[in-house]
C-alpha cells in the first residue's frame, strides 16, 4: 500500500467536492477542475478531509493509489491557492511582451517568435524580461513553462536564453587561443 496515498488531505473551506460516478469535481474561488477516478480506487470526504483508498490488492491499483491522492491534492491546491512558474530572459537584446492571448518573444532569431497562451493560463512579463507563468492547473502550468523554455534553453558558454527563476546553468570554458 502506498504511503502517500494513505494520508488524508486536508479540506480548505472554500473549496468544495462533487463525485458523480468515476468523475470528481473540485471547486474553488480560483475555479473548476475533474478527473477520472481509476477502476479499483474509491475517494470519500469525511470531516473536511479527503481520503484515497484501493478497493483491491491488485497491483494496478496499488499503482494508482498514491498518484490518484497526488493528483486530488494538486486539484485541491490549484483551486485554492494556484500554480505558477516563473522564467527569466537573460541575453543582449533578449526581450519578451504580451499582447492578448499571444506571448511575443525575441531571442536573437531573424524574426520575433510568437507562442499562443492555453486556455486557463495567464501570463505576466515584468520589465520585458521576466516571465510568470500562472494558473490552477499543475501540469498544464509546467506544460507552458517548458515549452517556453524549449524555445531556445540556456546555452552553457554564455549562458543566454530562458530559464526558470534561481536555475543553475553549469557553465564551460570556451576554447583557449594557443598552446
Amino acid at each position: 500500500m502506498s504511503r502517500i496515498g494513505k494520508k488524508p488531505i486536508a479540506m480548505p473551506q472554500k473549496v468544495k467536492i462533487s463525485q458523480d460516478k468515476s468523475t470528481i469535481k473540485v471547486d474553488g474561488p480560483k475555479g473548476t477542475l475533474s478527473m477520472e477516478i481509476p477502476q479499483g480506487i474509491e475517494v470519500s470526504v469525511d470531516n473536511g478531509a479527503i481520503e484515497v483508498k484501493t478497493l483491491s490488492e491488485s497491483r494496478k491499483a496499488k499503482a494508482y493509489h498514491g498518484l490518484v491522492r497526488t493528483l486530488m491534492a494538486n486539484m485541491v491546491t490549484g483551486v485554492s491557492v494556484g500554480f505558477q512558474k516563473n522564467l527569466e530572459l537573460s541575453g543582449i537584446g533578449y526581450r519578451a511582451e504580451k499582447s492578448e492571448n499571444t506571448l511575443k518573444l525575441v531571442l536573437g532569431y531573424s524574426s520575433p517568435l510568437e507562442y499562443k497562451i492555453p486556455q486557463g493560463i495567464e501570463v505576466k512579463v515584468d520589465k520585458q524580461i521576466n516571465i510568470l507563468v500562472s494558473g490552477i492547473d499543475k501540469q498544464l502550468v509546467g506544460r507552458v513553462a517548458a515549452e517556453i523554455r524549449e524555445l531556445k534553453k540556456p546555452e552553457p558558454y554564455k549562458g543566454k536564453g530562458i530559464r526558470y527563476a534561481g536555475e543553475k546553468v553549469r557553465r564551460k570554458v570556451g576554447k583557449s587561443v594557443g598552446a
